[in-house]
């Protein structure tokens, strides 16, 4: 989901991901006063296809167990791509694969909305959800100008484009339970220089403060604003100023680490630093893909980021963290897909058994 800086990591690398040319730039960055590391060293590529070989969300929250409420609340899907992928190995005889796989279909990940119809997908993971008597846990990632250019660049064409698809979005959740992970990456990069350039930036503070309070509005949505991972914005208090425009005081808390594998260790403390700058808002960690944290030393590469080998699972999702700041441990980014065409992935988002595989067996 990251992008270029002021030398413009990749040059014209789309979401289908063409093999554009990176910049050997390894440098940070000081941009306002706030030391941000350079694209190449950050985080990865996150989905923005619905779950299910079909791209839709599963059924009615049948097949696989919903875990007890009272550790997490959130929705199982039945028809997920580890779920399927699951069926598949037990059909071909392949039953070690197939249990190593359902370590990952029966913990609840995100549904990230897509563009198609997003208010369709929406009412029919919230419905699900709420059959199960569960909660829907949504990813909106759908900002114009996202992610500078690399892998899953794109986004809505336009600020009226994304209202749109925002209210259909939020028609869709309507009284039913559910918890929205606000535009991941977006703030972060507005930081960064030769990003997001400066004239769509008023835009992007508006849509996103419009986004938290259109879902707020709602009886039982839960908002989390994004504020990328302790190793991109060292110093959080450079987020400060820019959380508040983009609506922080409207929202439930903020995420931390989606689709990166920043340690759980290192999120907690840099979220509890950043918890009283924005009025003791609680926060919460994606641990999908964290459980061995970053790849450092000599096997870091310009795109550490991606597809990085030898990466495990991290806390399975729960509400019961033990810290009254933390919210919870969630699934944000589904284990499984790729963060792009590097390392021999496919297309950002796009499902990859072998690093599914990969992701349990290394798991300690």
């Amino acid at each position: 989901m990251y992008g270029s800086d002021s030398e413009r990591l990749r040059q014209g690398a789309g979401a289908s991901g063409d093999g554009g040319r990176r910049a050997a730039v390894r440098s940070r960055l000081a941009v306002g006063g706030v030391c941000v590391l350079t694209a190449a060293l950050l985080a990865g590529c996150s989905s923005d296809s619905g779950s299910g070989q079909d791209g839709e969300a599963g059924g009615d929250g049948g097949g696989l167990s919903q875990r007890p409420k009272s550790v997490t609340p959130y929705w199982v899907d039945p028809k997920s791509n580890a779920a399927q992928q699951a069926d598949t190995y037990s059909k071909d005889g392949k039953a070690e694969q197939a249990a190593q796989m359902r370590k990952i279909a029966e913990q609840p990940v995100a549904e990230w909305i897509g563009t198609e119809d997003p208010g369709g997908q929406t009412r029919k993971v919230v419905g699900a959800a709420a059959k199960a008597d569960r909660e829907a846990l949504l990813v909106l990632y759908n900002l114009p100008h996202r992610d500078c250019g690399q892998y899953s660049k794109g986004g809505a064409p336009s600020a009226g484009a994304y209202r749109a698809w925002l209210d259909q979005v939020v028609k869709g959740i309507g009284k039913r339970a559910a918890t929205v992970i606000v535009e991941p990456d977006a703030i972060p990069h507005v930081l960064m220089e030769g990003c997001t350039p400066a004239e769509f930036q008023p835009e992007r503070f508006q849509l996103l403060s419009e986004a938290v309070g259109k879902l707020k509005s709602l009886p039982r949505t839960r908002v989390y604003l994004d504020a990328g991972n302790p190793d991109w914005v060292r110093d959080p208090g450079g987020l400060v100023e820019p959380m508040k425009r983009a609506g922080i005081d409207k929202a439930d808390g903020f995420s931390l680490n989606v689709s990166n594998y920043q340690t759980t260790k290192s999120n907690a403390a840099y979220g509890r630093k950043f918890s009283p700058m924005v009025g003791n808002k609680p926060f919460v960690i994606d641990t999908s893909r964290n459980g061995n944290g970053p790849v450092a030393g000599a096997g870091a590469d310009e795109e550490a980021w991606c597809n990085p080998p030898g990466r495990a699972l991290g806390e399975a999702p729960t509400t019961k963290t033990g810290d009254e700041r933390i919210d919870g441990y969630l699934w944000i980014k589904r284990p499984g897909e790729s963060d792009g065409e590097c390392k021999g992935g496919p297309k950002a988002g796009q499902w990859w058994p072998k690093y599914a595989l990969g992701l349990v067996r290394n798991k300690g």
